[in-house]
């Protein structure tokens, strides 16, 4: 029951995270990615939430911004400068999606966990900026119903792995 939750919660933003210069009106297409069309286009506003990390041993807390719609997929992180060290933002989807993440116009280094509609972590990847394309797609080969992304390396130095659990509550 409690899956469920986080994966009604979670689901509806994880396929096009940080789709830098992407349209952020257009939903990605089956491969994950949106078209680049649009490089000068205004940030969405996110909802803000909180997010616990169990890795077993331990838990983390950490500030996410939420992800949900088409353009806050689209957008994602692009065009910051900076992301606080226990801060992200989490893409949901509202059933199973697959499919790459494109660094267009995104300028930090980001690690990102893709996540079960349990919120159980399947894969981490590290994602480098890109200015220009061709822009390198970071795709998991996997199913997933969400995506959190974070300062590169930290999901390391949370001791974060695959297995553990992501909980966003409402």
């Amino acid at each position: 029951m409690l899956g469920r939750k986080i994966a009604i919660a979670l689901a509806g933003c994880v396929l096009a995270a940080c789709g830098g210069g992407s349209d952020p009106t257009a939903e990605p297409s089956p491969s994950g990615i949106s078209t680049p069309t649009v490089l000068a286009v205004p940030s969405p506003s996110f909802e803000q939430r909180r997010a616990l990390i169990d890795t077993g041993n331990d838990s983390v807390l950490i500030d996410v911004e939420v992800a949900s719609q088409p353009e806050q997929r689209g957008y994602g992180l692009m065009n910051r400068e900076s992301l606080p060290e226990d801060a992200g933002m989490v893409f949901l989807w509202f059933g199973p999606t697959s499919g790459a993440f494109y660094m267009k116009d995104t300028l930090i280094p980001l690690s990102i966990a893709f996540f079960d509609e349990r919120g159980r972590i399947l894969k981490i990847l590290d994602m480098e900026p890109c200015k220009q394309d061709p822009c390198k797609l970071y795709d998991p080969g996997i199913t997933y119903y969400g995506a959190l992304e974070v300062n590169q390396g930290a999901f390391e130095r949370w001791g974060v792995e695959r297995g553990d659990t992501i909980t966003i509550p409402s």
